[in-house]
């Protein structure tokens, strides 16, 4: 067959209806600038330095009498300045000892806390002659009058476990009384350093916190001890009172039935039945009644109400 009289065929979709196809259009993205009046804050959008910076450029341009210089300096005053030049140096306990005598916080046990207080005072005046310190327990004493008539008084602690010391506090003096004194668990404070080294470094308490607890600690001593002096002239009352007075030579006699005594049944299935009463149980209302039932012991729980006591 001959080539040329091939006819070149394509496959074509027909379709019923024309169909036109638009033409791609270039979309012109407008760059977007932030003004003063923006209600989204910048951490929320998450801007990146360049348009922070840009930002700033914008509210200078739109703020002519605005001075950033100013506004600059006024931060770098308000910022707090480095206490310390390293963080060796901040671990350093000595540099405690330039803030002079200071209130602080000594922790102890709870149970024994009196007794560990006496032997770190004992401890600090033999290793330390020259050294000046002051103790101060926040408790309030109770008073309580015993049976016998003495006068009992305790101290109830206001801070339980917290003992607090007033002295200048260095290296040598921080070490002997955490780690020699016994029943002493070191002191309160926050923790320093870094992942390398850190400590638990003391925090004094402030004059204007250790006034207020001076004044707690002497507004509810007065407020116990006017209790105590109330409750003594209520009971001196009760005593010279003519109606509630006692004889001390009379003895009073039980009231009810007694361990031993003979009581009579007046109701229940034991009715008119004598016996001795062999247990006796007042909280309970009941009583164990023995009886004799031919020639033989037999004992019985009964009610208080259904037993009299016979009369000699």
């Amino acid at each position: 067959m001959n080539q040329e009289l091939l006819l070149s065929w394509r496959p074509r979709l027909c379709l019923p209806f024309p169909i036109s196809i638009p033409k791609p259009t270039t979309v012109l993205v407008q760059p977007i600038r932030a003004t003063l009046q923006a209600s989204i804050d910048e951490k929320s959008i998450g801007l990146t330095a360049k348009e922070k910076r840009e930002l700033r450029n914008v509210k200078r341009e739109e703020n002519k009498s605005y001075n950033w210089r100013e506004d600059v300096e006024e931060k770098l005053l308000k910022k707090p300045k480095k206490q310390f030049n390293s963080w060796k140096e901040e671990l350093n306990l000595d540099k405690l000892a330039v803030m002079g005598p200071q209130w602080w916080i000594v922790k102890v046990s709870r149970a024994r806390g009196k007794d560990t207080v006496e032997r770190m005072m004992q401890g600090l005046a033999k290793n330390f002659p020259d050294a000046e310190f002051k103790v101060f327990d926040a408790a309030v004493h109770e008073k309580t009058k015993l049976k016998s008539g003495k006068i009992s008084v305790k101290p109830k602690p206001l801070y339980p476990g917290c003992v607090f010391l007033h002295c200048i506090l260095n290296r040598e003096l921080h070490n002997f009384i955490r780690e020699d004194c016994e029943g002493v668990g070191g002191f309160i404070g926050r923790m320093v350093g870094n992942t390398k080294r850190s400590i638990n470094k003391p925090r004094p308490v402030s004059a204007a916190d250790m006034e207020e607890i001076f004044k707690e600690v002497k507004e509810k001593q007065e407020a116990t001890d006017k209790a105590f002096e109330e409750q003594q002239q209520l009971e001196i009352l009760d005593q010279t009172s003519p109606d509630k007075k006692v004889s001390k030579n009379r003895s009073r006699k039980p009231s009810g039935p007694v361990l031993g005594s003979t009581v009579r049944v007046v109701s229940g299935p034991f009715l008119d039945f004598s016996g001795t009463i062999k247990k006796l149980d007042r909280k309970r209302g009941l009583v164990t009644v023995g009886f004799t039932l031919f020639g033989k012991d037999t004992l019985a729980e009964l009610d208080v109400s259904e037993i009299v006591e016979e009369k000699k």
